[in-house]
C-alpha cells in the first residue's frame, strides 16, 4: 500500500500532489463507508487522538470528531477557554501533559501561524493542523478540492476564483496551494484592501470586479469577511461590500454558463452570498461538509498507518 510522504499534516505546502491523490482515493473508500447503515470501521481501535482547539470552531471540530469516531479511535477533546492555558501554561507544556496520557495524534487549531510546525518539532506525536491563524487550513483545502473533483470529474484545467477576505483567510492560502498542485488556475477577487500585496508571487491572478471573475471561472469559492481578525476597517460598510462582492441569484442567473458555488462556512447570509444562492442547485456547500468527514477520515487513517508501521 502506498503511504504519505509526511508524518504530519501541517499545511498543503508541505505535501505533494501524490499525497493529495492518495488522500482522495482513500476518501472515496470512506465516503462509501459513511453512507452505509453501519457507518463505523474498526481501523483505529488502538489509536488515541486529542483534539486541541485554542480557537472557536464548530464545523471543523465536529467533523474531526466524527471522522475519528467513525474510525473507532479513542478521542479526547480539549478547549483552551476552559483549560489551564488561561492560567498561563505554555503550548508545549499543555501538549506534553496530554501526550503523557499516551496520545498518538493531535489535531490542533491555534490562533498563531506556524503553531503546528513548532509543535511537530517538540513533541512525539503525529500533528494535524486544523487551522493556524491566517496561515493554513489544510483539511479544508483538501475537502474543497475533493468536492470540485467529485462535482466536475477533475480539478486539473479548471478555473477557480476565491472571492472575499483573502488577506485574513487560511482557507484561501491552503486552497491556492492545493488547486495549483492539482493543475487548476486560480484567481482571487475582493476589495484591494483585502488582497495581500504579494499574492502575484504565488502565481495567482487578481480581479477586483466580481462579474468579470465569475464570467472567467468554473468554480467560485465565496469566503466570509473575518471581522474577528480585523483591527482596522478595510471597507466602508458591510452594505457596500455586499453591493460589490456579494453573490446574488440575479448575478448567478445572468451569467452565460452554470458555475459551481462553494463556501467553507460559516456563512454570513446576505453578506458574501444570499440565501437563495447558498441553497441553489449550483451550490455544493452541504456536499463540502459531508466530504469533510470522509477526507478527514482519510488523513487520520493514512497518518495513523505510519504510526503503526
Amino acid at each position: 500500500m502506498s503511504e504519505l510522504s509526511v508524518n504530519h499534516l501541517l499545511g498543503i505546502k508541505y505535501i505533494t500532489e501524490a499525497d493529495i491523490q492518495l488522500i482522495f482515493e482513500t476518501a472515496d473508500h470512506f465516503k462509501e463507508v459513511i453512507n452505509r447503515p453501519i457507518k463505523k470501521v474498526p481501523s483505529l481501535r488502538d489509536i488515541t487522538i486529542a483534539n486541541l482547539f485554542f480557537e472557536n470552531s464548530t464545523r471543523t471540530k465536529l467533523s474531526f470528531e466524527l471522522a475519528e469516531k467513525r474510525l473507532s479511535a479513542d478521542v479526547i477533546n480539549f478547549a483552551s477557554s476552559s483549560s489551564s492555558v488561561t492560567k498561563g501554561e505554555t503550548l508545549i507544556d499543555t501538549v506534553n501533559n496530554i501526550l503523557s496520557m499516551k496520545v498518538d495524534m493531535v489535531v490542533m487549531r491555534h490562533p498563531n501561524p506556524g503553531a503546528g510546525v513548532f509543535l511537530s518539532k517538540h513533541v512525539n506525536a503525529s500533528i494535524i493542523n486544523a487551522g493556524d491563524g491566517a496561515h493554513e487550513h489544510p483539511t479544508q483545502a483538501l475537502l474543497d478540492t475533493y468536492s470540485i473533483r467529485e462535482k466536475l470529474g477533475d480539478v486539473s484545467g479548471k478555473k477557480v476564483v476565491i472571492v472575499g477576505d483573502i488577506l485574513h483567510s487560511r482557507v484561501a492560502l491552503s486552497n491556492i496551494f492545493a488547486l495549483q498542485k492539482l493543475g487548476a488556475t486560480v484567481k482571487v477577487c475582493g476589495p484591494k484592501t483585502l488582497i495581500p500585496k504579494y499574492i502575484e508571487k504565488l502565481n495567482v491572478g487578481v480581479e477586483t470586479n466580481l462579474r468579470k471573475a465569475l464570467e472567467w471561472c468554473d468554480v467560485a469559492n465565496m469566503l466570509r469577511v473575518q471581522n474577528e481578525r480585523m483591527d482596522i476597517s478595510y471597507f466602508p460598510t458591510t452594505r457596500e461590500y455586499t453591493q460589490q462582492f456579494g453573490l446574488s441569484k440575479a448575478i448567478l442567473d445572468s451569467l452565460n454558463k452554470e458555475i459551481v458555488v462553494m463556501h467553507p462556512g460559516p456563512i454570513n447570509r446576505g453578506v458574501e452570498i444570499t440565501s437563495d444562492v447558498a441553497d441553489s442547485k449550483q451550490s455544493i456547500i452541504l456536499e463540502q461538509v459531508q466530504n469533510g468527514v470522509a477526507v478527514r477520515m482519510a488523513v487520520i487513517y493514512l497518518l495513523a498507518s505510519k504510526i503503526k508501521s
